[in-house]
This record gives structure tokens, C-alpha cells and sequence, in this order.
């Protein structure tokens, strides 16, 4: 099987590409990893390919924080500069100069 590398990074601030939400990416999936009831949940004419890689995010919106499962082709990177504020981030990372490094008790 082909595992190619995602285009995103763990620690990497992301956007959806359709929706207002954007998040940190915490873990990645080389392919789709989650329940078929989720899958089927997402309408047919925008659910996305099942081999692509997907990403975990601490997401957030102008109204909450939550964790999100994305594919690939949905993302953007997000340019803004702006701090993600979800509370678990900092359970997983520490903020540096260059952003968000995963803390080590966490790391692969």
C-alpha cells in the first residue's frame, strides 16, 4: 500500500477549505481512519476520497472549540498568524518561537 507523506504537518495551524473553522493538526492519518456512520454522515456529492491522508484537529469557530477529522483536500494552509486558542492544545504542545512543537511525551 501506498503511504504517502501528508501535505500538513503535526503542529501546523490549517483552515477548511469549505467551512469557517480552523485548527491545529494533532495526529494524521495516511488514510481514512474513522467509522463508516461518520463517512455515510457527510453528504454524497461532498464526501471526500477515502485515500487521501487525514488530520485530527483542536479546532475552533467564532462560537466553540472541538476536535475535528479532515481530509486532506479540504485543508488550506492558514497564514493568519493568529494564535488557535482551543484549551487542549496546550496539554499536547508547547508554543516555541516557530509555533506549536508537539511536547514529547506525545511524539511518535
Amino acid at each position: 500500500m501506498d503511504r504517502r507523506q501528508g501535505q500538513f504537518q503535526i503542529g501546523q495551524i490549517v483552515r477548511h477549505r469549505l467551512f469557517d473553522f480552523r485548527g491545529v493538526i494533532f495526529d494524521v492519518d495516511p488514510v481514512f481512519a474513522n467509522s463508516d456512520e461518520w463517512y455515510e454522515a457527510i453528504p454524497e456529492d461532498m464526501r471526500p476520497s477515502k485515500d487521501q491522508p487525514y488530520y485530527h484537529l483542536f479546532a475552533e469557530n467564532d462560537k466553540t472549540h472541538y476536535v475535528a477529522y479532515v481530509s486532506e483536500g479540504n485543508l488550506l494552509p492558514d497564514d493568519t498568524d493568529t494564535p488557535v486558542s482551543h484549551p487542549d492544545i496546550l496539554d499536547f504542545f508547547d508554543m516555541t518561537a516557530s509555533g506549536y512543537m508537539l511536547k514529547s511525551v506525545h511524539a511518535h
